[in-house]
């Protein structure tokens, strides 16, 4: 690495604090020249995406997360309307949760349950653990993010005593996501148990005539606020199924909004050199050959952001994880991304990273400003925790840079809600403009539908299988002849595996007698 090379591929821009140093990926003088009239293609194709055009055909939707920070932007002046009158209601109910006017059975909500799965958990616990601050949130908020009853437990257990004083959102486009609909059954059977009726304590995120709509109306919610089908759950942390949750902790949401305005406005220059969403895309491309033949390692250095490559595990992976091009080849694409936090992380699998297989390209991200404090402790004569920090990450990029992988850093100013807000509108618009430069469609998921179809089998043959047993109470049967019975003999796999689970948990009923070889243990009912 060359200071030469620095200068002419740092990318500044003064006015948001962000920087991008893409000079550690080691393409060619000619790259993006190369690249130019692809990634003009690209920036069309947004600009036809930003317009309103049907950017999903399998649901014949349109793809408008943009709009959220940018009303004005919308295909039409009633879609504008929504999404400011949304953005008022939320600031409106926050409001009125934080000075008491909306209160539980025993005074002011002090404690927030978020109920969500995927992009309705992933963005709010980023941006929830990002910005927090435990003395100074209005409230404290948790997640029920899965449907693991010890999970739950786990959680209801932090909140014993207070669920009085708890508000909980639950959220889902369609209202038939399971995990979240267990976990709503499951606060619900809580609150009924500490002696609380639950719909005094409940919002609803859904879309409008969904499911969970009609519950919520139907049992009087405290309040229910709108999901667009406009909106894909892994962008849409800036409608209410992120800034609801962070208003109510008390978080600046308008300041996120701001910040990702500002990003997206950058973010359109349709000039290469000046846009870095354009060059982080093309450093994915030629890092991973289009192909995604290398990993993402995502390593922050600040602990508030431990959670973001969880988050970019989603936007990405789902986004760009597709079997199929918009040709309708069969072409397998995607990025793995995973990564943790600096310097954690040079005491876990840094090592690996710089003497093992060479399959990856990182992305280093750098915080300038330590801590809000305006005094930091000298740990050493001059030396602060902070100023240590930055020399692991800048030392751990150069002796990772001499065994020749290769790194992009991004630079932010803060961890703030404008800063937050920038960060989560750049990946976004990256995600859109390589999925253009690869041809694929970025905005749908046929393989979670898939897998969300498979686990209704599997809990269809749970069904069928439990009906065997309660029709001959007593008997023991092996897997293969309750599969046999059930009707499903070529699912014998699945129905072991089913009663395993059911024998391992006393309120099912169902006993186990081990046997030898394993396959000729039995199951019986009672």
């Amino acid at each position: 690495m060359t200071w030469s090379r620095f200068k002419t591929h740092f990318f500044q821009h003064a006015d948001l604090g962000v920087s991008l140093d893409i000079s550690r990926i080691p393409f060619p003088d000619d790259f993006l020249a190369a690249m130019e009239p692809r990634m003009q293609d690209a920036f069309a194709a947004m600009k036809h995406l930003e317009g309103g055009a049907i950017a999903n055909p399998d649901e014949q939707r349109m793809v408008g997360h943009y709009w959220l920070r940018a009303p004005h932007l919308s295909p039409s002046p009633d879609l504008a309307g929504e999404i400011t009158s949304t953005l008022d209601a939320i600031k409106g109910f926050a409001a009125r949760v934080h000075s008491g006017e909306i209160t539980g059975p025993k005074g002011k909500f002090k404690s927030l349950l978020v109920i969500g799965i995927g992009g309705s958990a992933l963005g709010p616990q980023f941006v929830a653990h990002a910005l927090g601050q435990p003395r100074k949130d209005k409230l404290a908020v948790s997640f029920f993010d899965n449907t693991d009853p010890d999970g739950i437990d786990y959680v209801l257990a932090g909140l014993r005593g207070q669920l009085a004083k708890t508000l909980v959102v639950v959220i889902s486009k369609s209202g038939g996501t399971a995990e979240t609909r267990n976990g709503m059954l499951e606060a619900q059977v809580a609150f009924k148990a500490a002696g609380l009726d639950h719909a005094k304590h409940f919002v609803a995120v859904t879309g409008v005539g969904s499911k969970l709509d009609a519950v919520a109306t139907g049992e009087g919610w405290l309040a229910r606020f709108p999901m667009w089908d406009w909106v894909g759950g892994r962008t849409s942390e800036l409608c209410a199924v992120g800034l609801l949750p962070a208003a109510l902790q008390g978080l600046d949401i308008q300041a996120m909004l701001d910040g990702a305005a500002a990003m997206d406005v950058v973010t359109r220059a349709t000039t290469i050199a000046q846009n870095p969403a354009a060059l982080l895309a093309l450093m994915w491309h030629f890092a991973t050959n289009g192909r995604g033949a290398k990993d993402m390692v995502v390593l922050p250095y600040k602990d508030r952001l431990l959670l973001f490559s969880r988050y970019l595990q989603q936007l990405v992976m789902e986004s760009l994880g597709k079997e199929h091009d918009l040709q309708g080849n069969v072409v397998n694409q995607g990025i793995a991304v995973y990564g943790n936090k600096g310097s954690t992380d040079q005491h876990a699998y840094v090592q690996q990273l710089r003497d093992g297989v060479n399959n990856f390209f990182i992305t280093f991200i750098e915080v300038l400003k330590d801590r809000e404090a305006k005094t930091s402790l000298e740990v050493e004569p001059g030396i602060t925790s902070g100023d240590f920090l930055q020399g692991f990450l800048l030392g751990t990029r150069d002796a990772l840079s001499e065994k020749d992988r290769h790194s992009v850093t991004i630079t932010l100013p803060d961890v703030s809600p404008h800063s937050l807000g920038m960060l989560i509108a750049l990946y976004e618009r990256v995600v859109g403009l390589y999925a253009s430069l690869i041809g694929i469609n970025a905005y749908h998921q046929p393989g979670v539908e898939a897998g969300k179809k498979a686990a209704g089998g599997v809990i269809a043959l749970k069904q069928k299988l439990t009906a065997a047993l309660k029709a001959s109470p007593g008997k023991p049967f092996t897997a293969e002849q309750l599969a046999a019975a059930s009707g499903a003999p070529d699912k014998t796999e699945l129905a072991f595996k089913i009663l395993e689970h059911l024998a391992a948990n006393k309120s099912s009923g169902v006993k186990k007698r081990a046997k030898s070889p394993w396959f000729t243990s039995t199951y019986r009912l009672g």
